[in-house]
Formats: structure tokens, sequence, C-alpha cells
């Protein structure tokens, strides 16, 4: 079900994704030329991570093909009750507004290295706003629920990332090196190419060209 979703999302976001990719990478790879910086591999593809996916947020977030309906909801759990545990509009809806998230919470917490959760929660809580008062003007709903979801994701993420640097700095110092994490990042990274090309067919393409 969520494969199904996050191939569509991916199939309609390619365009805008390459033309983004390309343009940053392009722009940030003239920068640490022109400045001498000390290039960090992980944190490199970790950004990228990042701009990928607050792209294939927007494509998800905005999409009006994925409307169920215009209107505001501004009662608490209204919504959330009206689905039935474990149903396909409950996974959607409850569990989905959880899920896309939880690497907000992540990356967020990543970037920022909060002592305390408020700042995660602030910030998931404009984001979610912001994207909630959005929807509302492009024919979708405004749903306090879908902020309450979001931000519950948010702080998951939060925790995640709490989780991640406590086993880390418990790690052997072999284990904390960062060809380590720059292997793991080229890892993800191939993978989401690979599963572009495939979405894209540039087989097809190469044999065209060829």
């Amino acid at each position: 079900m969520f494969s199904e979703a996050f191939h569509n999302i991916v199939n309609s976001a390619l365009p805008m994704l390459i033309i983004f990719i390309v343009v940053i990478c392009t722009v940030r790879i003239s920068y640490i030329r022109s400045t001498n910086q000390k290039i960090i591999l992980h944190n490199e593809i970790f950004n990228l991570l990042f701009i990928i996916y607050v792209l294939l947020l927007f494509e998800l977030l905005t999409g009006t093909e994925n409307s169920y309906g215009s209107g505001i909801n501004n009662i608490p759990f209204k919504e959330i009750m009206r689905y039935e545990f474990g149903s396909k509009m409950f996974i959607y809806n409850v569990l989905g507004n959880i899920l896309i998230f939880v690497p907000f919470g992540y990356f967020i917490s990543r970037y920022v290295k909060p002592k305390k959760i408020f700042p995660i929660i602030v910030d998931a809580l404009i984001t979610s706003v912001t994207v909630e008062t959005v929807q509302l003007k492009i024919g979708r709903s405004f749903d306090i629920d879908d902020i309450i979801l979001n931000i519950a994701g948010a702080i998951i993420g939060y925790f995640v990332y709490i989780a991640f640097d406590a086993i880390y700095k418990h790690l052997p110092k072999i284990l904390q090196k960062d060809f380590i994490y720059d292997v793991i990042s080229l890892i993800i990274l191939t993978i989401f190419i690979l599963y572009a090309a495939h979405i894209l067919d540039l087989r097809w393409f190469l044999w065209k060209v060829i």
C-alpha cells in the first residue's frame, strides 16, 4: 500500500527532483571548489537526501489528486476517531500522517541537535500549520488532526535521532570513522537513484541513444 503510494509520488515528482538536484549539486560543488572547503561525503549526501525528502513531501501534501474534499476541521481527534482501526483509511490518514513526518523530526534534530524536544515540536507545528493552510487554498482541507499526527511523527523522529546518537557514542572508535558513514550514505543514495532510474526506464533511454 505505502510502496505503491511512494512509487506514484516519486514518479510525479521526478522532473522537479532531477532539476532541483542538478542545480543544487552544481552550485554546491562550485562553492566547495571556490572556498577549498573540506568535503565530508556523508554530510553532503545527508543534505541531498533532506532536499529530496522536502520535495517529495511537497508533492505529496499539495497533490490535489489525493484530496478527499475541502473544508475545515478544528476539533481535535474528530477525524481520527472516524476511522476504524486497521482500515485502509486509518492507515492512510492516521499512520500515513505520522510516518511522513518521522523523517522531518529526524532530519531537523540532526541539524539543530536540540537538548530538549521543544524546538522540534515548534518546527513541526509551524511546518504542519503552513501545509494545512496551503492545502485549504488549493482545494484540500485544513485538519487539526493532521497537525497533531504530524507533530507526533516529528516527535518519533526526534527519539529515533536520540537513539541513533546514543548508539553512535557507544560504538567502537573504528565504527565512528567518517568513511563508514560515507559508505552507508552512498548505498542509500544509490538505492534511490536505481529506483528512480527504474521509474524513468533509463535502460530504454540508453538503448535508444546508443
